[in-house]
């Protein structure tokens, strides 16, 4: 099994916690389903109150090329901003991946924010996907969770 590792960063307009609580807190009920190109189709918690422990069944729409995951948070810390899941079970993002965990973190920027994610990737053994593959596809997901919509969805409900 092999190791690789990608490091993303995406600014937002939107103040570290509410871009926190959209991505990471509520995400599972409205925001990203609320998106007019959403992928997720819904949530289901299998185990645990969506903290530390919880195993989550992620199913996407049609036309998603994966049609379901299992994912366990490892930590939610909603005073640090930080975020870390594992795929735990069900389809990969690409063929030749056994499993990949995210490190993810909110921190402020100018007015606004900035997201940094860390990815770690494990290959399958008789894998021969390379990092540059890896780091294109993790780009095309990445396109698919658009910080620009997240941002009109919360300008858009001031109560939120």
């Amino acid at each position: 099994m092999g190791v690789i590792a990608v490091d993303t960063e995406r600014k937002s307009s939107l103040p570290p916690a509410k871009l926190f609580k959209a991505f990471f807190v509520d995400s599972d009920c409205k925001v990203l389903k609320a998106l007019p190109n959403a992928i997720i189709k819904n949530v289901e918690i299998l185990q645990g109150n969506g903290g530390a422990g919880t195993i989550k069944s992620v199913h996407f729409s049609e036309g998603f090329p994966v049609k379901n995951i299992k994912h366990r948070v490892e930590e939610l810390d909603k005073d640090s901003m930080i975020y870390k899941y594992s795929i735990v079970d069900g389809e990969t993002l690409m063929p030749g991946i056994e499993s990949a965990s995210y490190v993810i973190k909110i921190e402020p920027s100018g007015t606004g924010s900035v997201c940094k994610q860390h990815t770690t990737f494990y290959t399958k053994a008789d894998s021969n996907i390379n990092e540059e593959e890896i780091k294109a596809s993790n780009e095309e997901v990445a396109k698919m969770f658009n910080f620009k919509d997240v941002e009109a969805y919360v300008l858009a409900n001031p109560n939120y």
